[in-house]
């Protein structure tokens, strides 16, 4: 039940902030939308992840081998999250760091106003 609730409310952050990329035209709020799309991805991929009474990866006396494919939790999906959020924090802090460059040379945070920008 708490992995539907995990994925549910990760695919709803997806599509909030795709939606917020597809529709504003203010940098900020793109950025906003883009941090919602990332931490979306995230929820899903950790509730992909979950198994539900699972134990660490670890094998001792208490683990056998035999029976590790339906008790162990995969440490791929986490591991990728914890290096997916830091690349996200990298981007979202190039992102502000670029917004507050375009706000101090246009004095706006339209997407408009970088004319530059169009192809």
């Amino acid at each position: 039940m708490m992995t539907q609730i995990v994925l549910l409310i990760g695919f709803l952050l997806s599509l909030t902030g795709l939606w917020g990329l597809m529709t504003r035209r203010d940098l900020f709020r793109m950025i906003i939308s883009f941090s919602l799309l990332d931490t979306g991805v995230h929820m899903i991929m950790v509730g992909i992840g979950y198994v539900k009474n699972g134990t660490a990866p670890i094998f001792d006396e208490a683990l056998a081998p035999a029976g590790a494919v339906e008790k162990v939790v995969d440490p791929i999906p986490s591991a990728l999250v914890l290096t997916a959020i830091v690349i996200g924090l990298a981007v979202t802090a190039l992102m502000l760091s670029y917004a507050v460059r375009v706000y101090t040379a246009r004095k706006s945070l339209s997407v408009e106003a970088v004319k530059e920008l169009r192809w």
